[in-house]
């Protein structure tokens, strides 16, 4: 299994570089522009990794990120989110097998692994694989400790409680999702080991360190953002949280988007886009029921129920629809568009596990009625049964059949829907609307189709400038410019360094040989107010996007005393 998923996951690195596709997300690239600055700019150090993202997956990049190649390319990102991929697989099969008979297992880990949208974002520095691979060694190791609790077996429990207090750890510092799980597994272990009596005792400090490791994250994150940005709450309430985007990006006069404290309509967005990132056209709809019919199963059966931790992101997703200002566009609902889709992809390993918890059960009922009764309750526990009737060999089969042609339909999917769009005479783009690209990779080639251009276009113009000397922009938005063109960020003076940042805004001309100002910015309006000694030398305007203005300064005063006039 290991073997296979380090060659699935380097030939989607092969086809998604050399297509260009690794990095689309503007998210990837301001990842990887987080990373790079830890070392790279005027003010290194912690205080490089921003208020708002966690800090582990940049952390994970900063090794690979200081290669400016790598950092260019994006490659960077790619190496830690491809070995998150490659573990997390091997974990969800080692997950599968204590609830499912081998075959079966293998069976919900190809349906896992074999999505194109995982594979997609394993090649790209998003935080997804990470987390991912966080969330399903955590619900694995959690089960582990249930049943050594229950063993009353002292060294495996103490092992465990170490192990998961890391994992806890660092599920906090990747996505805020991770503090909700983190919270859910204190509460089962401590509600396992409340009930075993004297075991409790005998593994206290394990305990102890297992609770101090579950509570470090977020306490050190809230003490973060309080020296840093003197509010505890910034990533909640600060100029880059989820509300503060979420108002900038709404046109002014605009309705809330569908889904705004409403639980339902919440409900609605994540799990069609959990669907739709799972399996092709509309079979999502049955991937979905067949989960939910297995997740009722594992309930009835009480067995394995610390599995049920897979669905933690439905109940955190679904809260930040709703509360959080985090909405979710997909093709398929209104208003029709891209936003938010890959939040969908934390629900994949409990669709894959949960629906063939249920075909598994299924192929049990259909069995002779004798061999049902005595196996039932053996196929809960991953247990082989023997004497399966012939007749009912292609329920399996045909499971197979639909998880090896998943990923097929969901990357070629495009080219037979245009056909068919060809035939009836129709324009294509009506019938596309819904298909198309695996989601999460449409969804990127949408949304970067007018940001990349006018990225690459304004590197061109950075790369003509005199190496060396200061620029002043801010980065936020497009860093992507710098990343182009090889510029190090210490050369810029940007809002990552507060102090030489609001200097240079008072007085451009004199702080930077070179000023880029993007239409609506901070240096836009700087060099508006203070106009003097600042010559325009290009306008560069993209569609969708806010045009750019370069200036150079007629006052800077290189080494040696000359201006750059």
């Amino acid at each position: 299994m290991l073997m296979a998923a380090i060659l699935l996951a380097f030939l989607a690195l092969i086809v998604c570089f050399t297509q260009g596709y690794v990095l689309l997300y503007g998210d990837a690239v301001a990842h990887l522009g987080i990373a790079r600055r830890i070392l790279d700019s005027r003010n290194p150090g912690l205080v490089q990794l921003g208020g708002v993202w966690l800090p582990l997956p940049h952390l994970l990049m900063l090794p690979f990120v200081q290669k400016v190649a790598w950092w260019q390319s994006g490659l960077a990102g790619a190496w830690p989110s491809l070995a998150c991929y490659i573990f997390g697989v091997a974990g969800f099969y080692r997950l599968c097998r204590r609830m499912l008979a081998p075959r079966w297992a293998l069976l919900a880990t190809g349906f896992y692994g074999l999505n194109p949208n995982l594979l997609y974002l394993s090649t790209t520095a998003m935080t997804e694989p990470v987390f991912l691979l966080l969330l399903i060694w955590i619900t694995l190791l959690t089960m582990e400790c249930v049943d050594a609790v229950r063993a009353a077996d002292q060294a495996q429990v103490v092992l465990r409680l170490i192990v998961l207090g890391l994992l806890i750890f660092a599920a906090v510092f990747t996505r805020y999702d991770g503090w909700v799980v983190g919270a859910t597994v204190w509460c089962v272990v401590t509600w396992q080991l409340w009930r075993a009596g004297g075991l409790w005792r005998r593994v206290a400090p394990a305990f102890a360190v297992f609770t101090l490791l579950a509570v470090a994250g977020p306490v050190l994150w809230l003490w973060y953002n309080q020296h840093f940005y003197h509010d505890p709450l910034d990533f909640m309430r600060g100029p880059y949280s989820a509300p503060a985007i979420e108002k900038k990006t709404s046109p002014p006069g605009s309705r809330h988007y569908r889904g705004w404290h409403n639980p339902g309509w919440a409900l609605l967005f994540y799990t069609r886009t959990a669907q739709v990132v799972a399996a092709a056209w509309e079979t999502g709809y049955g991937v979905m029921a067949a989960a939910l019919a297995g997740l009722w199963i594992a309930l009835r059966r009480q067995a394995e129920r610390a599995s049920l931790l897979l669905w933690v992101p439905l109940a955190f997703y679904v809260y930040s629809v709703a509360y959080g200002s985090v909405p979710i566009f997909i093709p398929q609902l209104w208003p029709h568009s891209y936003y938010n889709a890959r939040y969908g992809m934390e629900l994949l390993p409990a669709l894959a596990l949960f629906a063939c918890v249920a075909a598994a059960a299924l192929e049990v009922r259909l069995k002779e009625p004798k061999i049902a009764e005595s196996s039932d309750a053996a196929a809960s526990e991953g247990a082989t049964v023997h004497g399966v009737p012939a007749r009912l060999r292609p329920l399996y089969l045909l499971t197979l059949g639909l998880v090896v042609l998943n990923p097929v339909a969901m990357i070629y999917g495009t080219e037979v829907v245009q056909r068919c769009a060809s035939l009836i005479e129709r324009h294509p783009s009506h019938l596309l609307a819904d298909y198309g690209p695996p989601l999460v990779l449409k969804e990127a080639l949408v949304n970067a189709s007018t940001r990349v251009p006018f990225e690459r276009n304004l590197a061109l113009v950075l790369e003509d400038l005199p190496p060396g000397l200061p620029i002043l922009m801010q980065e936020s938005d497009h860093i992507g410019a710098l990343q182009d063109a090889g510029i190090p960020l210490r050369q810029t003076i940007n809002e990552s360094d507060y102090d030489s940042w609001h200097a240079a805004l008072e007085d451009p001309a004199n702080h930077a040989a070179y000023v880029v100002a993007l239409e609506g910015d901070a240096v836009s309006q700087a060099v508006a107010a203070h106009p003097e000694g600042l010559q325009e030398l290009t306008i560069l305007c993209g569609t969708g996007q806010p045009c750019a203005r370069i200036y150079q300064s007629e006052r800077y005063a290189m080494p040696g005393g000359t201006t750059t006039k």
